[in-house]
């Protein structure tokens, strides 16, 4: 029904073009004779007049000055335009506005759903854990999903938590944002059993999405928090100079690294593995279990 009713607007549309086409052609002749009687009625009362002919002239520089800035910021933007796509840049979306967060959030599930999902970010609580969040339904959809996510323990954590200057983001403040968020996946896990789950204890760098061909990028600023922060969307092409390889890789390599431990959704601990996959401990997740952790400060 759907199909049989796009046809008959795209015929319908066809025709409309064809029909304004025809009385266009046939409404120039009238029109050329209409706007000739016109200009001379005019041009035979100002082409004495020395005031109307500088405006004229004045007008005319104007318009020539505006047309060949349009013409070379058009250039410019074409040449920037040719360089995004080459570097495989789609958007930097707004976030500012209802229209475009719905925009954005169609594009993510139109490009995630059954597809694999990727995730590096701080505590993922405004990632996925919201209910509000773009993802927060789409990871339910997802084939499987690796996911990188502060230690809340760790000296990264404490260390962006204590640089954002905003007084309601605390150290206790970001744990309890991770904690949601690792409940939010367990719950998911418990069903589906395609979620895995990573603890890095390193300060963030980047904020990264992946969801099949696209990939959602946001840099995590010292003292900013990363939504003040643009985000751009790059898209996998066949161009090898293109940025989405470079932020996948970047994934993959920050994923196979053996010093970042498996989060245990049954035991709740971390499981620490070797290059080879061997098991060489497991530590519960506590503010004791981490590498390089800091104290907490009162």
């Amino acid at each position: 029904m759907i199909s049989l009713i796009k046809g008959v607007a795209h015929t319908l549309y066809h025709v409309v073009i064809v029909v304004l086409s025809a009385l266009i052609a046939l409404s120039l002749p009238y029109t050329a004779v209409f706007i000739t009687e016109r200009f001379l009625s005019l041009w035979s009362l100002i082409e004495n007049e020395k005031f109307f002919l500088v405006c004229i002239e004045i007008c005319c520089a104007i318009s020539l000055i505006m047309l060949f800035n349009y013409i070379g910021k058009s250039w410019r933007d074409r040449k920037l335009a040719k360089a995004a796509k080459k570097a495989g840049l789609l958007s930097t979306p707004a976030r500012r506005n209802f229209l475009s967060q719905k925009r954005i959030k169609r594009l993510k599930e139109k490009h995630g759903t059954d597809k694999d999902i990727m995730i590096i970010g701080s505590t993922g609580f405004r990632t996925f854990a919201d209910p509000k969040e773009d993802l927060h339904e789409l990871i339910r959809k997802c084939r499987k999903a690796e996911i990188m996510l502060l230690n809340p323990f760790s000296e990264g954590a404490h260390v962006r938590a204590t640089s954002i200057p905003d007084p309601d983001i605390t150290l206790a403040h970001f744990r309890e944002q991770i904690k949601k968020s690792i409940q939010c996946l367990k719950m998911i896990n418990d069903v589906h059993k395609n979620i895995r789950l990573k603890l890095y204890g390193d300060t963030p760098l980047l904020k990264l999405t992946i969801l099949g061909d696209y990939i959602w990028v946001q840099h995590y600023h010292t003292g900013l928090d990363v939504k003040v922060l643009p985000e751009y969307v790059f898209h996998h092409n066949q161009n090898s100079s293109g940025f989405y390889s470079l932020f996948y890789q970047y994934f993959l390599s920050r994923w196979k690294q053996p010093e970042i431990p498996e989060y245990n959704f049954d035991n709740e601990e971390l499981v620490y593995k070797d290059k080879t996959g061997v098991i060489l401990r497991r530590e519960k997740l506590d503010n004791t279990s981490s590498q390089g952790i800091r104290p907490d400060i009162p």
